[in-house]
């Protein structure tokens, strides 16, 4: 009996080991041309570098120890990196438990059975009965399908790594972007301060003037208008400010406020490096973890295919059982009492009406579904990219004619406040010349915030800011 059952599991055995479904080859190619490009087409000459970037800490490059304080804070408290770390805690678990369905299933037992019988002839009226034993059942995997199983889980446990890699870059981005945002708040409210201040004083001399008669109401009003306007613009620069102060204690971990007596003295933007190291299309597509947790999922969705064409075949599960039975606890562990039991059990639904099928059909259908998403993503990064350097360069130009525009502006209110003072113009000419050095600096302010927002985005775009986990 025995002999037959193993003639007939030697054809099943003999296949073990063999795994169905298609092998991963790596994902597809998506713009083959980018690959072999030796740097970005909208690269511009001017402070970028064809270095290859570090992965990490680029905010260092800018020189700013609060900003880096706020940064690593972040790193470490956020509640939106705490939940990606947890989620890829939940991927390994996932990935060990899909492990140990390859390895076989052990369990003890212990069994006392007492039972209370009707008056027989034999003058028998109970019985007890005593067990003690293990079992174990194993599946071999004979067709792959375990093995795609844990193929999948181990693709989506990297994903997930890649998705908290990703999470890095967003977090250190959005804290920059607050940062900037911040500071550019506080420079500006700052110089409309001192705007009011200049306003306020041309107001009391045009006042001084109009009592000697030398000024008339209409010029009172006109200043009184204008320093009004001038009060006007620091509400919307304090909600920013304020705004800014918030969005950062929620990046950091905290409660709204906890910043404000850390971060409400006025400090200047950060300084930009000279050059920025960006490297080459390639480097980036190798680099950016979102792309990589792309063509995980996508060789997850692969293994997942072979996970579901094994169960087309028969699964085939060993099934063991050794222990002690009596009916004496005293004499359970004896020789005459041991027992075992060895079992091979196939199973194979042979008929499930287009299940399987169906479930196959499934598989390949999401296969296809992550290609076409790694190809967006692909795609996306490189066009994330080439606008953020393509903004970073003309950012570039647009700050240097700003600061033009500024020194101009400034020569010739300090000229305009001269002649004033010497009677040879109005106190409105020299308010008009005040208004617009006071609009160019403004302007140059939140040229360098966008410079440094540009600079931000593009670190982002590179995919910079993560740590090998």
């Amino acid at each position: 009996m025995m002999r037959t059952a193993l003639s007939l599991l030697a054809p099943l055995l003999f296949v073990a080991g063999c795994t169905l479904g298609p092998d991963f080859r790596g994902a597809p190619p998506v713009a083959p041309e980018a690959f072999q490009a030796p740097a970005f087409k909208r690269a511009s000459q001017d402070g970028i570098s064809a270095t290859a970037p570090t992965t990490a800490t680029w905010w260092e490059s800018l020189n700013d120890p609060q900003l880096n304080h706020l940064i690593e804070t972040a790193l470490a408290n956020s509640p939106d990196l705490h939940a990606a770390e947890a989620r890829l805690r939940q991927s390994r678990a996932g990935l060990r438990q899909q492990k140990s369905n390859e390895l076989p299933k052990i369990g003890g037992t212990a069994v006392y059975l007492h039972a209370q019988l009707p008056d027989s002839p034999l003058g028998v009226s109970k019985a007890d009965f005593y067990n003690l034993g293990f079992d174990a059942t194993w599946e071999a995997d004979l067709f792959g399908g375990t093995r795609r199983a844990v193929e999948a889980a181990s693709a989506e446990a990297g994903a997930a790594e890649a998705d908290l890699a990703d999470s890095h870059v967003q977090l250190s981005a959005e804290v920059a972007q607050a940062y900037v945002q911040l500071r550019d708040g506080q420079q500006r409210l700052e110089l409309v301060r001192k705007s009011v201040e200049v306003e306020d004083r041309a107001l009391m001399l045009t006042q001084q003037r109009r009592e000697r008669g030398v000024a008339s109401d209409l010029d009172v009003e006109r200043i009184r208008t204008q320093v009004e306007n001038t009060r006007a613009a620091l509400i919307p620069l304090d909600e920013q400010v304020t705004e800014a102060l918030d969005q950062l204690a929620a990046l950091t971990g905290r409660e709204p406020g906890a910043l404000d007596a850390e971060l409400t003295a006025i400090a200047p933007l950060p300084h930009l490096p000279e050059a920025t190291p960006v490297g080459d299309p390639a480097s980036l597509l190798r680099r950016r973890p979102d792309i990589r947790a792309a063509e995980l999922r996508l060789a997850s969705k692969n293994a997942q295919i072979g996970e579901r064409i094994a169960d087309y075949f028969p699964k085939l599960t060993l099934i063991g059982d050794l222990g002690f039975s009596a009916s004496d606890p005293g004499h359970l562990v004896r020789s005459e009492n041991f027992m075992w039991i060895g079992a091979p059990l196939l199973q194979w639904n042979a008929l499930d009406f287009g299940r399987t099928k169906a479930r196959v059909e499934q598989a390949r259908a999401g296969f296809d579904e992550a290609a076409a998403k790694y190809e967006s993503t692909v795609l996306g990064a490189l066009r994330d990219a080439n606008v953020a350097l393509s903004r970073y360069g003309h950012q570039r130009e647009s700050v240097v004619r700003l600061l033009s525009v500024e020194t101009s502006a400034t020569r010739s209110a300090q000229l305009t406040e001269q002649r004033y003072r010497a009677g040879t113009t109005s106190a409105l000419e020299w308010l008009d010349a005040e208004r617009t050095r006071f609009s160019a600096e403004q302007n140059r302010i939140s040229a360098d915030a966008d410079l440094l927002k540009d600079y931000v985005s593009l670190q982002k775009s590179l995919g910079l800011g993560w740590r090998q986990l």
